[in-house]
Protein backbone atom coordinates (compact mmCIF):
# COMPACT_ATOMS: atom_id res chain seq x y z
CA UNK A 1 0.00 0.00 0.00
CA UNK A 2 1.56 3.23 -1.38
CA UNK A 3 1.40 6.46 1.42
CA UNK A 4 1.49 9.95 0.33
CA UNK A 5 2.99 13.30 0.51
CA UNK A 6 1.65 16.15 -1.23
CA UNK A 7 0.94 19.42 -1.60
CA UNK A 8 -2.51 21.95 -2.25
CA UNK A 9 -2.49 25.20 -3.20
CA UNK A 10 -5.79 27.00 -1.10
CA UNK A 11 -8.40 29.50 -2.49
CA UNK A 12 -6.00 32.04 -0.43
CA UNK A 13 -3.47 31.38 -2.31
CA UNK A 14 -1.17 29.84 0.40
CA UNK A 15 0.18 25.94 0.28
CA UNK A 16 -0.79 22.86 2.44
CA UNK A 17 1.12 20.26 3.15
CA UNK A 18 0.29 16.67 4.33
CA UNK A 19 0.22 12.94 4.47
CA UNK A 20 -1.45 9.86 3.76
CA UNK A 21 -2.06 6.29 2.73
CA UNK A 22 -5.64 7.11 0.81
CA UNK A 23 -4.80 10.19 -1.79
CA UNK A 24 -8.44 9.92 -3.20
CA UNK A 25 -10.29 9.94 -0.35
CA UNK A 26 -7.86 12.60 1.63
CA UNK A 27 -8.73 15.10 -0.99
CA UNK A 28 -12.46 14.06 -0.99
CA UNK A 29 -12.32 14.96 2.59
CA UNK A 30 -10.03 18.15 1.81
CA UNK A 31 -12.74 18.76 -0.81
CA UNK A 32 -15.83 18.67 2.15
CA UNK A 33 -13.75 20.38 3.97
CA UNK A 34 -13.53 17.26 6.74
CA UNK A 35 -9.82 16.71 6.64
CA UNK A 36 -8.07 20.16 8.13
CA UNK A 37 -9.30 22.85 10.16
CA UNK A 38 -6.42 25.12 7.90
CA UNK A 39 -7.95 23.87 4.59
CA UNK A 40 -11.67 24.00 5.38
CA UNK A 41 -11.25 28.00 5.70
CA UNK A 42 -9.62 27.76 2.50
CA UNK A 43 -11.55 26.24 -0.09
CA UNK A 44 -11.65 25.11 -2.81
CA UNK A 45 -8.10 23.41 -3.09
CA UNK A 46 -6.28 22.11 -5.92
CA UNK A 47 -3.67 19.13 -5.75
CA UNK A 48 -0.16 20.46 -7.08
CA UNK A 49 2.41 17.91 -6.28
CA UNK A 50 1.93 14.64 -4.70
CA UNK A 51 4.60 11.21 -3.86
CA UNK A 52 4.44 8.39 -2.82
CA UNK A 53 6.33 5.92 -0.64
CA UNK A 54 6.43 2.67 0.50
CA UNK A 55 6.44 3.51 4.21
CA UNK A 56 4.28 5.84 5.94
CA UNK A 57 7.53 7.09 8.06
CA UNK A 58 9.53 8.23 5.03
CA UNK A 59 5.99 9.93 3.86
CA UNK A 60 5.78 11.50 7.23
CA UNK A 61 8.87 12.46 7.21
CA UNK A 62 9.03 14.39 4.02
CA UNK A 63 5.29 16.32 5.21
CA UNK A 64 7.29 17.52 8.32
CA UNK A 65 10.42 18.63 6.24
CA UNK A 66 8.15 20.50 3.08
CA UNK A 67 6.64 22.29 6.03
CA UNK A 68 9.88 23.81 7.00
CA UNK A 69 10.83 25.00 3.62
CA UNK A 70 10.15 28.59 1.78
CA UNK A 71 7.44 28.47 -0.55
CA UNK A 72 10.25 29.60 -3.44
CA UNK A 73 11.95 26.27 -2.46
CA UNK A 74 8.28 23.67 -2.54
CA UNK A 75 7.39 25.49 -5.63
CA UNK A 76 10.87 24.22 -6.94
CA UNK A 77 9.77 20.88 -5.82
CA UNK A 78 6.90 20.91 -8.04
CA UNK A 79 8.69 22.18 -10.90
CA UNK A 80 11.20 19.33 -10.67
CA UNK A 81 13.77 21.92 -10.39
CA UNK A 82 15.80 19.73 -7.86
CA UNK A 83 19.08 21.61 -8.94
CA UNK A 84 17.56 25.26 -7.20
CA UNK A 85 16.95 23.64 -3.79
CA UNK A 86 20.22 23.24 -2.16
CA UNK A 87 20.15 27.11 -3.29
CA UNK A 88 16.41 28.40 -1.64
CA UNK A 89 17.10 26.73 1.88
CA UNK A 90 16.42 29.12 4.59
CA UNK A 91 19.93 28.57 6.15
CA UNK A 92 21.68 29.13 2.74
CA UNK A 93 19.60 32.18 2.17
CA UNK A 94 20.16 33.66 5.83
CA UNK A 95 23.96 33.45 5.46
CA UNK A 96 23.54 35.17 1.73
CA UNK A 97 21.59 38.04 3.42
CA UNK A 98 23.69 38.66 6.07
CA UNK A 99 27.06 38.41 4.02
CA UNK A 100 25.49 41.07 1.80
CA UNK A 101 25.08 42.97 5.05
CA UNK A 102 28.53 42.92 5.72
CA UNK A 103 28.59 40.67 8.27
CA UNK A 104 30.65 37.38 8.45
CA UNK A 105 28.78 34.08 8.24
CA UNK A 106 29.44 32.16 11.90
Amino acid sequence: MPFWTYILQCADGSYYVGHTDDLDARMAAHSTGTASAYTAKRRPLNLLWATNFQMRDEAFALERRLKGWSRAKKEALMRGEFHRLPALSRSTLRQAQGERRGARPV
